[in-house]
């Protein structure tokens, strides 16, 4: 008897302090009837995926529109294509900013971009740096910023002029000339190799970037020289009066290869977390695997993409794979295999997809098909790069089948371990109940270190998140939503090479 008493005495005393919360909550004061914050560890994940879209400078093929745009012009086309990036659930982009040996940034070492003035080596007007514009738009969005560079283009056909600026005409001991009016720096010769590492130095050091990525523009394709073979001869001539004993071909790679690898050391010398990632074209060799069949990367570029993933040499590696899943001699999942068997360093291994072929029904679903298998075939790491951005802004179709599918919950991106395993601590949370309405707000000692914060939340069973940039700090959730109450909430740091800390989580 005194048993059921207790219990009913309980009851009534939950019951009590149940109205009291509710009713609270209806009045304009503020209470303090939740928990004490403590960290929990045993609560849901938020998605990891590296999810980005490649924009191109060269050409106007995607930012800016056209040369000679107003500084205001350019500004308002980057914040539509950020906010189109942020809106679908995006968390990456990789920004051509070097398109032929020149720069969308201020820079001593090359000229202002033809692309962005409509003149090489003239300055936007009135003056901003666009990169720094970018980046700082970007990452007030939750976005990682990756810095694309062509490493050995000098001049493209659609750079109009080559002015005094260009390094066509202040360093012609290091370029040759293509047959398609193309101008290409010599991978082989030490001043290239020097100048481009330099280009990537300065770029590391001076702006808060979080990648550096390379295409797929090593030696050039065939094409662009009518077919004819790249012409170094006087380079090869050189070598082998100095007594070198390797084959051409050998010899053109040793020197892309040792230009890798002292890219990567470089960046990580001058910031460890800053990312590099290559992206060469999908297809290392014929015959690799064996029902591949396509261009021989390996003895056509001189590209010894395999090496590089190897070797480790990369932070996340991007093949082009801008084949159908059904394209039987270039099928996507059986080249994503392929890679994914030779990437013995554990890398992140985030393939190229294209999303320029349309915006139909059959079109739409590859896209979607060719995520979901990336998924399931590298699921520790998961994530895409789409070519290009136009492929998604122009198809309404085709964005609204990727956000309304597998991006329709925001992602982090993919921790780096190898670069820094260390979590950080977990943020300050306080909690205020006002109106129905509860303001969860955060705080960190090293905020200065964290680049994303993730509130997840708990209505009745459920739980779902919210992935906030680095300048927000605090969120106001309903008590009710649908009749439905609000139970938990937690708060997470994340930092620069995505390590998520341990999640501060409140009882209501």
């Amino acid at each position: 008897m005194k048993t059921s008493f207790n219990l009913l005495k309980k009851g009534l005393l939950a019951l009590c302090c149940s109205s009291l919360f509710f009713y609270s909550c209806s009045t304009s004061k503020k209470v303090s009837t939740v928990a004490e914050p403590k960290v929990q560890s045993d609560l849901p994940k938020a998605a990891k995926e590296f999810r980005a879209a490649w924009v191109a400078s060269v050409a106007n093929i995607n930012w800016p529109s056209k040369p000679g745009l107003s500084t205001a012009e350019q500004q308002k086309e980057a914040i539509f294509l950020l906010d189109f990036l942020k809106n679908n659930n995006f968390n990456a982009v990789i920004f051509q900013v070097r398109p032929q040996a020149d720069a969308l940034y201020k820079s001593n070492l090359e000229p202002w971009s033809v692309f962005l003035t409509g003149k090489q080596g003239q300055a936007p007007d009135p003056y901003y740096d666009p990169l720094q514009f970018w980046i700082e738009a970007a990452h007030d969005r939750g976005l990682e910023l990756h810095v694309w560079l062509n490493p050995y283009r000098a001049h493209h056909s659609s750079g109009k002029t080559i002015t005094e600026a260009s390094i066509v005409k202040k360093r012609p001991d290091l370029v040759v000339k293509l047959k398609d009016g193309q101008y290409w720096m010599d991978p082989t010769n030490k001043g290239t190799q020097d100048h481009a590492a330099a280009v990537v130095k300065d770029i590391v050091k001076r702006y808060d970037i979080d990648g550096v990525h390379f295409d797929d523009y090593f030696y050039p394709y065939d094409s662009y020289n009518g077919g004819a073979d790249f012409p170094d001869e006087a380079g090869w001539a050189a070598y082998q009066k100095s007594g070198g004993k390797l084959s051409r071909g050998d010899w053109r790679r040793q020197g892309v290869n040792q230009f890798i690898e002292r890219v990567y050391k470089e960046i990580k010398a001058e910031k460890k977390y800053v990312k590099f990632g290559l992206s060469p074209f999908g297809i290392w060799k014929p015959g690799y695997p064996a029902s591949i069949e396509g261009m021989d990367q390996y003895n056509k570029l001189y590209a010894d993409a395999k090496l590089w993933l190897n070797k480790g040499w990369i932070d996340y590696f991007t093949p082009q794979l801008y084949w159908g899943v059904n394209t039987i001699k270039q099928s996507f999942p059986v080249l994503l295999g392929w890679w994914a068997s030779e990437n013995t360093m554990g890398r992140h291994l985030w393939p190229g997809m294209n999303v320029g072929l349309g915006g139909d029904d059959k079109n739409v679903d590859e896209v979607i098909n060719q995520i979901m298998i990336t998924r399931g075939m590298v699921p520790n790491s998961m994530g895409a790069v789409h070519w290009s951005i136009a492929g998604l802004t122009k198809h309404e179709k085709l964005i609204k089948g990727i956000v309304e599918g597998p991006y329709k919950k925001q992602a982090l991106v993919p921790a780096s371990p190898w670069l820094d395993d260390k979590a950080p601590a977990a943020p300050v949370v306080k909690t205020d109940v006002q109106q129905g309405q509860l303001k969860i707000s955060w705080n960190h000692a090293d905020a200065k270190d964290v680049f994303r914060w993730v509130v997840y939340y708990q209505y009745g069973n459920t739980w779902n998140y919210v992935v906030l940039n680095r300048q927000d700090r605090f969120l106001v959730k309903s008590i009710l939503e649908a009749g439905v109450k609000l139970n938990k909430i937690a708060v997470s740091a994340v930092d620069r090479t995505g390590n998520e800390s341990e999640k501060m989580a409140v009882l209501l």
